[in-house]
């Protein structure tokens, strides 16, 4: 099988080429007039590796009502994304141990459109269960310094951070942290339909508190520290000075974080809630400059979402509505459409969507990058097309979006896992073909998996 494209983005740049592929995974990488049949004919489109997310949340077992894992995928391959990582949190149980990894390995089982990895939790006295859950197979881990907003994944403090760090290090896996400093959060009114009121309980000097703090622990530790979420000007400024200090210390944004600013946010429009919460235009633009530079290792969707009753609780209360944005078919075009105003590279949205978050999650080997022998997760991908979100053709559970009406540049044309067409034209093709991706990176090779 053969791929060939004017605009191939390679680890090196975009060039012209044929991508060959035989069972599964690339195997060569040849001229573009290289002599042979040609399967598929790209022309001008550019034909770049699939965008491996690792910032989802899809639910299931427990919440599935919310998302689930054939929901979440399906939308993953509509929108050019070949591997996600599952948080372990919103699931019940919480992926907190050994057999919550195994209920979430049958929960995916059968119905997962593309490849799927999971991230382990740290929460309060579960120190002794780091071991247990990576020999199960989770990618890395995650935590909370902030409360999470759901009971079974409490928020940790620094005590328990530190209570892990030896052993993360050791382990060599990293540890993705949801950094706001609880003392620097403050009081919102009991109702608020303001989304200036959610902003003003998050000031950005939580996450730089929460980062300072993190930094210190990850020099004295050697642990891995992974910043989410990124929404601030001074948590860019804290990842810096924590790295400065020998931190080993990688971050992300999302492409909310990159599209909107609080000054344009209506009254009740509770669609745009998230925490961090989106913070003004100057934020923005600084936070766009930081995935351009590299400042920014990577960006994630942080698909939240929730059922319409819970997002839009109370019409449009800022105070009660689930904080959350569900954005992962869209997050290609979004990021493309973001970081082309500042005239960005193809290049750079690849590394940042597909090569750094395969990296995170130590799949480098296999994921991320079109090179001989990795995956054949190929896109078929034109940056010059645009289109209108029309929340009823998205492939999620449930539509409610704050990208609804907007246009997008970037329009994904196809989308295949391992070579196989899973995403064509606007629609998905074949039954269910991911995988589990366990433990180093290697798939799980199990009946029904």
């Amino acid at each position: 099988m053969r791929f060939r494209s004017a605009r191939v983005l390679l680890p090196a740049g975009e060039q012209p080429a044929c991508v060959e592929v035989e069972a599964g995974r690339i195997t060569a990488i040849l001229a573009w007039d290289a002599p042979g049949r040609v399967t598929y004919e790209c022309g001008e489109r550019v034909l770049m590796p699939g965008v491996v997310d690792t910032h989802v949340h899809c639910n299931e077992p427990g919440r599935t009502e919310w998302e689930g894992f054939r929901t979440a995928t399906r939308a993953a391959a509509a929108g050019g994304v070949t591997t996600i990582v599952d948080m372990p949190l919103n699931s019940i149980p919480a992926t907190t141990t050994a057999d919550a990894v195994r209920a979430k390995v049958a929960a995916l089982s059968g119905q997962v459109h593309v490849d799927v990895g999971l991230w382990g939790g740290v929460v309060p006295g579960n120190a002794g269960e780091m071991h247990a859950q990576a020999t199960a197979g989770v990618l890395g881990f995650k935590c909370f310094l902030s409360p999470s907003g759901v009971d079974e994944f409490r928020n940790v403090s620094e005590t328990d951070v530190r209570a892990v760090s030896s052993t993360l290090a050791a382990l060599r896996l990293p540890l993705l942290v949801h950094a706001e400093d609880p003392a620097r959060l403050r009081p919102m009114r009991a109702s608020t339909r303001r989304h200036l009121d959610w902003l003003g309980s998050r000031p950005a000097e939580a996450e730089a508190s929460a980062i300072r703090m993190l930094g210190l622990v990850s020099v004295e530790s050697g642990l891995h520290v992974h910043i989410v979420h990124v929404a601030s000007r001074a948590a860019l400024d804290a990842i810096a000075e924590a790295r400065a200090a020998g931190a080993h210390m990688t971050a992300e944004t999302c492409p909310h974080y990159l599209t909107f600013a609080c000054e344009e946010i209506p009254d009740g429009a509770t669609e745009y809630k998230c925490a961090p919460p989106i913070r003004s235009t100057d934020e923005r633009d600084a936070l766009r400059d930081a995935v351009l530079d590299a400042r920014l290792d990577l960006v994630a969707s942080d698909h939240s979402p929730a059922p319409p009753d819970l997002k839009e609780k109370r019409s449009g209360d800022f105070a009660s509505a689930w904080g959350g944005i569900a954005s992962l078919e869209l997050s290609l075009p979004v990021t493309w459409t973001a970081l082309s105003l500042r005239a960005s590279s193809l290049t750079r949205l690849s590394q940042c969507l597909s090569a750094a978050p395969a990296r995170l999650a130590g799949l480098e080997r296999y994921k991320g990058s079109i090179a001989v022998g990795h995956d054949a997760d190929l896109v078929v991908f034109d940056p010059d097309a645009s289109f209108v979100v029309d929340p009823a053709r998205l492939h999620q559970r449930h539509p409610l979006t704050p990208y609804a009406g907007r246009t997008l540049r970037g329009v994904v044309h196809g989308t295949w896992l391992r070579g196989c067409c899973v995403h064509e034209n606007s629609a998905l093709v074949g039954d269910p073909q991911g995988r589990w991706l366990k433990g180093d990176g290697g798939v799980l090779s199990a009946p029904g998996v």
